[in-house]
């Protein structure tokens, strides 16, 4: 290279555009005013200081950032916060109840479904919406949709026998 290329670009050109934005985030009404490039995950993690939700890859692909957007499972990277204004959001902090964990929580304690930690919040949540969805019916079946959930850890048995036991118990909380 002879140095005579311009510098890349970190961001786009043009001025930051900041709008507000309006989140049931777990049961309580938040407001934020946010870039409208600012994903979900960003806006929950360093505009509400949610950290429970984690940034793994940032590209969509390990599952890590997974939360519930009006119901649905999503992944907060790929979410701008903007398209969220509006909307119910549940993270990992919104499962328990009156201090008492959800029951996905304590199955995963108790099936070792966690070993690093760090994907366990998007595996948890992805886990609820599995079950609230209705698709936890084989261990096949289970397998097949958490498969965007990544653990580098392989807990993958531990976690599929901990969805498989909240399922029996009927525990939709």
């Amino acid at each position: 290279m002879d140095g005579s290329a311009p510098p890349a670009r970190v961001s786009p050109p043009g001025p930051v555009v900041r709008v507000p934005v309006s989140l049931r985030v777990n049961g309580t009404e938040r407001r934020i005013e946010v870039d409208t490039r600012t994903t979900l995950l960003d806006a929950l993690r360093d505009g509400l200081g949610l950290t429970g939700t984690k940034k793994g890859c940032d590209q969509g692909q390990c599952g890590a950032c997974t939360v519930h957007l009006d119901g649905r499972r999503v992944l907060s990277c790929l979410t701008l916060a903007a398209s969220a204004d509006g909307r119910e959001v549940r993270t990992i902090e919104g499962l328990e109840r009156d201090g008492t964990p959800h029951p996905m929580q304590d199955a995963f304690a108790r099936h070792d479904g966690l070993q690093c930690g760090y994907c366990t919040s998007g595996q948890i949540m992805s886990a609820v919406a599995l079950i609230e969805e209705g698709r936890a019916g084989s261990d096949d079946d289970i397998r097949e949709f958490m498969s965007g959930n990544l653990c580098r850890c392989g807990a993958y048995p531990n976690i599929v026998a901990a969805i498989r036991d909240v399922a029996a118990g009927g525990d939709r909380a």
